[in-house]
């Protein structure tokens, strides 16, 4: 790969102690009587009825969670943007309090109840998030003090929908709640041989979600997403999810089914198509066209972003946006992208290493640190999960032990590609290829590097030149017979002939070369024992170098791969 042609280090740092006593008394049905007992609760009035500290809170159109909008609210110095109401209620009275929030981090309480106070939060979210806990009054109370509130030295946080539903107190302005729509956006988000992960769009209102398999309640969640554990392998299974609230339940979503993977035969596929095609952008400008995410063609399936920067910290990784580079490209925008790539089906991943990366993984400590760092950087910047790309060499006991711990942050949706040089994978008993093996369970793909190399031996033990239908077969069957799933090779090669210093070849021959590992087709002298029809299929460098080529790369193989069978 190309080297990154500018670093800078970053550093952010932050620290929270807080220390929170959530207390409910669970409700029963709704009742006729009980209505939401807050006023101006949508904030459509501006600040009337509220009060917040400072001149921390105003309203703001967008964005909003229901109605025209919402109270935005900005910590600053000592101040943590407090916002409250007087709210009233009757005595020896349950109440459930919620209120959508977004953005820093947000709190939601309650105090005055004549019995226990109590509150809840969340950290920062990129999304809206409903808060919700449950109070009693006591025998005298007449009224409480409801309240939002963020955090010092964090960014601003937006809260819209504030709602203390039960009996009428007698300054209540709105109806209580009705049943919630039927979610939708209902998706599989990741597979493996036991389970599958799924997600939808928040649904206004509801308080919780519950999820059937196959007709069957399986589990109940308060978010947004959720991992159903305990299916058997290659085994399609239909799912439905419902919201609720204090009003009831709603109709089934649309269905949706998914096949769990073969047992054994890898993990971490992250919802990956059966047939995939890899690119790298390049975060820099070394000639190529540059690009925003959004540039990128559709036929990619994975979008592997180059590269991280090695921090001083041994093992740990960063990310800095070269924005200079890219013409200005932000890293709101960037973000973005990334979000909108993902709801097209695609996935991002952020890829170490390089032609001169200096990442290294060599004992227990810096390992700890490249899985904390990497998944930092998930959760920061919204990656599906990493690409190895290590082309100075790895320690396969101390990587294994890395990649491990990553993934059991991240979750079985994460996706773990490689993409090692030719020699790296010449053998079993090689670094890179033992690493391989150590995370098949794990693992999505191997895009090994066909490029850069010379000839090299096939499986048959003969020598290929590059540039051939035979180089790319005979290599990649190394990897078939050496014990990586089918579903987990990959053909990589350059999308131009600038894009590396030799091994480009056309996208005829990379097409030829996987009709005849899937179909024993359109070889050439080498022809494999047997047909792989899984073969994930083909990656490039980069997709940068393919929009300088007028995309022709990604126009001829991404959908013969998207064909295979």
């Amino acid at each position: 790969m190309d080297p990154v042609r500018r670093r800078r280090a970053g550093l952010w740092s932050a620290a929270v102690t807080a220390a929170l006593v959530l207390t409910g008394v669970s409700t029963g049905p709704a009742s006729a009587a009980d209505v939401n007992n807050a006023r101006n609760a949508g904030f459509e009035s501006g600040l009337s009825d509220w009060t917040c500290s400072g001149s921390t809170g105003t309203t703001v159109s967008s964005p909003v969670h229901g109605g025209s909008a919402a109270l935005k609210a900005t910590p600053a110095g000592q101040d943590n943007a407090r916002c409250s109401q007087t709210v009233a209620v009757a005595p020896n009275s349950s109440y459930t309090l919620s209120a959508w929030v977004q953005g820093g981090y947000a709190y939601l309480g309650v105090t005055g109840t004549g019995t226990t106070d109590v509150s809840t939060w969340t950290p920062d979210s990129a999304s809206w998030k409903q808060l919700s806990t449950t109070f009693r009054t006591g025998a005298s109370t007449t009224s409480v003090t409801v309240y939002t509130h963020g955090w010092y030295g964090q960014a601003a946080y937006l809260a819209d929908d504030v709602s203390v539903f039960g009996p009428d107190g007698g300054g209540g302005s709105g109806p209580g709640p009705t049943v919630p729509a039927a979610p939708a956006g209902l998706s599989v988000t990741g597979t493996t041989s036991s389970s599958v992960s799924l997600a939808w769009n928040a649904v206004s209102g509801a308080t919780g979600y519950t999820v059937y398999r196959d007709g069957t309640k399986v589990t109940a969640v308060s978010g947004t997403s959720a991992t159903v554990t305990g299916l058997a392998a290659a085994t399609s299974y239909s799912f439905q999810v419902t919201a609720s609230n204090a009003a009831g339940e709603s109709p089934k979503s649309a269905a949706v089914s998914a096949r769990t993977a073969p047992s054994g035969d890898g993990g971490g596929n992250g919802s990956v198509p059966r047939h995939a095609v890899t690119g790298y952008w390049q975060n820099f400008n070394n000639g190529a066209a540059v690009q925003k995410l959004s540039d990128v063609p559709a036929q990619y399936d994975i979008i592997a972003v180059a590269f991280a920067d090695a921090t001083t910290t041994p093992g740990a990784v960063t990310f800095n946006l070269d924005s200079a580079g890219l013409n200005g490209y932000t890293v709101d925008q960037f973000k973005a992208d990334i979000k909108a790539k993902q709801a097209a089906g695609k996935k991002v991943i952020i890829s170490v290493g390089g032609e001169k990366g200096t990442v290294s993984v060599n004992d227990a400590t810096s390992a700890t640190n490249f899985a904390n760092s990497v998944y930092s950087l998930m959760q920061t910047y919204g990656f599906d999960g990493v690409d190895i790309d290590l082309e100075n060499g790895l320690n396969p006991t101390y990587m294994t032990q890395a990649l491990r711990a990553l993934s059991a942050k991240a979750g079985p949706s994460m996706v773990l590609t490689m993409a090692p040089q030719t020699i790296d994978m010449q053998s079993t008993s090689g670094s890179y290829f033992r690493t391989a093996l150590n995370v098949k369970d794990i693992l999505t793909v191997v895009n090994m590097q066909y490029y850069n190399s010379g000839s090299m031996l096939g499986c048959d033990g003969k020598v290929y030149s590059q540039g051939t239908v035979d180089f790319l077969t005979a290599l990649a069957c190394i990897q078939l017979e050496g014990g990586l799933a089918p579903s987990q090779v990959g053909i990589g090669v350059p999308a131009s002939t600038r894009g590396a210093g030799s091994g480009y070849v056309s996208p005829a021959v990379v097409n030829n070369a996987l009709d005849c590992l899937t179909r024993l087709t359109n070889c050439g002298t080498f022809k494999p024992a047997k047909a792989y029809p899984d073969l994930r299929g083909a990656m490039t460098w980069s997709t940068n170098w393919d929009a300088t080529a007028g995309n022709a790369w990604s126009s001829a193989v991404g959908p013969h791969v998207h064909a295979l069978p």
